[in-house]
C-alpha cells in the first residue's frame, strides 16, 4: 500500500508560481514512476508530468517549458514547479504512483490561477 499527499496549491494571479508536493508514505520502496494529473472543472483528469524512478521525465506539451517535475528518493517527496501559470492552469491537480501493477491516488490540491 502507497498512501500519497499532496500540498501547495492556492491561489495565484497568472503569470505567478507555485510548487507542488506530493509526499509517499507506506510501501514506498515499491514505488516506480510517479505523476502529476488534474482535473479541470467539467473536464476529465489529464495527464501533466510523470517521472520514473530514474529520473527520466515527460510532460504535456500545454505545460512544457513551464513546469518542472522532480522527485527526492531519499525524502520520498515528487515536485511540480509550475510558472508562468495560466488561467487554463486551473484545476485539482493529483499525485499518482505506480506500484505492484497498480495506480494510486493522493486526495489532490486545488489550484486556482486568476486573470
Amino acid at each position: 500500500q502507497v498512501q500519497l499527499v499532496e500540498s501547495g496549491g492556492g491561489l495565484v494571479q497568472a503569470g505567478g508560481s507555485l510548487r507542488l508536493s506530493c509526499a509517499a508514505s507506506g510501501s514506498i520502496f515499491g514505488i516506480n514512476a510517479m505523476g502529476w494529473y488534474r482535473q479541470a472543472p467539467g473536464k476529465q483528469r489529464e495527464l501533466v508530468a510523470t517521472i520514473g524512478l530514474g529520473g527520466r521525465t515527460n510532460a504535456a506539451d500545454s505545460v512544457k517549458g513551464r513546469f518542472t517535475i522532480s522527485r527526492d528518493n531519499a525524502k520520498n517527496t515528487m515536485y511540480l514547479q509550475m510558472n508562468s501559470l495560466k488561467p487554463e492552469d486551473t484545476g485539482v491537480y493529483y499525485c499518482n504512483a505506480a506500484y505492484a501493477g497498480t495506480f494510486y491516488w493522493g486526495q489532490g490540491t486545488q489550484v486556482t490561477v486568476s486573470s
